[in-house]
């Protein structure tokens, strides 16, 4: 079995660091990169694209709101076209900046508000995917399974990988369960990797209900700023390798 294992970087600003972004490079696959709205700026979108470039690590834009001191968890209305045109500003800046190292982006994932709006709300999705396949059509669409996002990329022609969570609590719908509420992140590097045996053994997780739901996923997500968040990481890849699976790039599931 090949499965991509990815996370969220370049999540700081200036002097300022969320996670170990250094040491999870040489862990995952795949890397979704902050673009400056929520979090990141040009020095360490750059320093990010330098480092995947030396880990052989893929990477995608993480575009979100223009909300930093909210890390782009809260939801800011917004017209279509309005946030058409945030989504291409943060995909274009981080383009730029890695073709300037001769790297070109695999992916987009969104962020937090943003994607929670666009995987909700089949118009928006379909109005921003269609503005995303103008600019690159290969690029490879991130999102939970079944979400409006990855039908409306699919609509399109274009490639979606799914994804499970290993550090986010589901409900019985699938869907992640509030930040806000108690046991919605997992921290302890033992439950996560149970979740991750479950998940390759039979394809499902245990809701926060205690109900068992299938995850049609291709990838396992780890969150960079959950506490603990590399050695989650490793104990993800450790769980797939010693199940005899091999963590790899996206685009080779999707080859």
């Amino acid at each position: 079995m090949r499965i991509g294992l990815n996370s969220d970087m370049g999540e700081g600003f200036g002097p300022y660091r969320v996670g170990d972004d250094a040491a999870l490079m040489g862990v995952v696959s795949s890397a979704n990169i902050a673009c400056g709205f929520h979090a990141g700026d040009p020095n360490i979108m750059a320093d990010m694209v330098r480092r995947a470039k030396a880990n052989g690590v893929e990477i995608g834009a993480h575009p979100g709101l223009p909300d930093r001191q909210g890390f782009g968890r809260r939801v800011i209305p917004m017209e279509p076209d309005e946030m058409v045109q945030h989504v291409l500003y943060q995909l274009g800046a981080l383009q730029a900046i890695a073709a300037g190292q001769g790297v070109r982006l695999a992916h987009l994932s969104f962020h937090a508000a943003m994607g929670n709006m666009v995987c909700a709300d089949a118009a928006l999705a379909d109005r921003v995917l269609e503005a995303v396949h103008a600019v690159d059509r290969e690029l490879l669409i991130y999102g939970m399974p079944d979400t409006e996002v990855v039908l409306a990329a699919r609509r399109l022609g274009m490639r979606t990988v799914t994804l499970f969570l290993a550090d986010r609590a589901y409900d019985q719908q699938g869907q992640l369960v509030s930040r806000k509420l108690p046991n919605s992140v997992f921290t302890d590097h033992q439950a996560v990797a149970a979740r991750v045996a479950q998940f390759l053994d039979d394809g499902s997780v245990t809701t926060i209900e205690g109900a068992r739901i299938k995850v049609r996923a291709q990838a396992i997500l780890v969150h960079s700023d959950t506490p603990g968040a590399l050695e989650l990481a490793k104990t993800v890849r450790d769980v797939v390798e010693r199940g005899g699976g091999k963590i790899v790039p996206p685009s080779q599931i999707c080859a």
